[in-house]
C-alpha cells in the first residue's frame, strides 16, 4: 500500500503546471496553449486531440499539464482518456477508474457518470473505464461520435488523450472527427522518420496538425523544455 501512494504521489508531482505554475516549464505550456489558440484563430478549438509517434514520447504528462493550463485560463475542460489500451489519466489525477468512457460507449453510462472532478478548478477528466477488447471498433461507433457532441455542449474544451499513432488506428479515427491535433515527439528518442509517418498519417483522414511538441530537449538551466512549433 505504500509503495501505491508513493507512486500516486510522484505521478500528481509530474503536474508541474498545477502544482508550480510559475515555473519555466509552466510557461512552456501556457506558450503551448496559446499557439494553440493562434492556430485556430479562424476556427474555435473546441475538440483536440494529443497522440505521439510512439511510447514513451511524454504524450500523457504533456496532454495532462496542457488540460490544467487551459482551464487556468477560466475555461471547463474534459480531459478524456482515449487510450483504451493502456490507460493513465486515473493514475495522473487519483481519481476512480470504475466507470469511464468505454462504459459510455457500450451504452451502461451517460456522460455525467462518467466524468470525475479534479484538484484543479474547471478541470474534469473522464477515465478509459473497463478496457474493452475492441477499442478502435467502439472509438469508430457512432456512440463515439454522440459522446463527443454531448462534452461540447457541457465544456468549453475537450481534450483527448489518445494511444501513439504508429501503433494503433484510434487516434486517427478520433482525429477526424475533433478541431485539431497535437503531435508529442521527444528529442534523440523519436526517429525523424517516426515523425514524418506520424504527421502523412493523420493527414491522411484530414486531419488539422495544429503543432508539434518536442519534449525533453536539453537547455542549461533545465533538464526538460517544451517548445512548441510548426509541422
Amino acid at each position: 500500500m505504500a509503495r501505491k501512494k508513493k507512486r500516486f504521489s510522484e505521478r500528481i508531482r509530474q503536474i508541474i503546471a498545477h502544482k508550480n505554475p510559475k515555473s519555466p516549464i509552466s510557461e512552456q505550456y501556457r506558450s503551448i496553449r496559446t499557439n494553440l489558440q493562434f492556430a485556430s484563430v479562424d476556427r474555435d478549438l473546441e475538440t483536440l486531440v494529443v497522440t505521439s509517434s510512439g511510447p514513451s514520447e511524454g504524450k500523457s504528462l504533456t496532454t495532462a499539464n496542457v488540460a490544467v493550463v487551459f482551464a487556468q485560463q477560466g475555461k471547463k475542460v474534459l480531459l478524456v482518456d482515449a487510450d483504451l489500451r493502456k490507460p493513465t489519466v486515473h493514475y495522473t489525477f487519483q481519481v476512480d477508474n470504475t466507470t469511464g468512457l468505454s462504459n459510455y460507449l457500450i451504452g451502461d453510462a451517460d456522460l455525467e457518470s462518467t466524468t470525475s472532478q479534479t484538484e484543479v478548478p474547471n478541470l474534469d477528466v473522464a477515465t478509459c473505464g473497463p478496457i474493452p477488447p475492441n477499442p478502435s471498433e467502439i472509438l469508430s461507433s457512432k456512440r463515439m461520435q454522440q459522446y463527443i457532441a454531448e462534452a461540447k455542449e457541457a465544456y468549453d474544451i475537450v481534450i483527448f488523450d489518445t494511444p501513439p499513432v504508429l501503433a494503433v488506428t484510434d487516434p486517427s479515427i478520433l482525429a477526424k472527427e475533433c478541431d485539431g491535433v497535437l503531435l508529442v515527439v521527444r528529442s534523440k528518442i523519436t526517429e525523424h522518420e517516426a515523425a514524418e509517418k506520424s504527421k502523412e498519417q493523420l493527414e491522411q483522414v484530414q486531419a488539422r496538425i495544429l503543432g508539434v511538441v518536442l519534449n525533453d530537449r536539453e537547455v542549461k538551466e533545465s533538464n526538460y523544455y517544451y517548445y512548441y512549433g510548426n509541422k
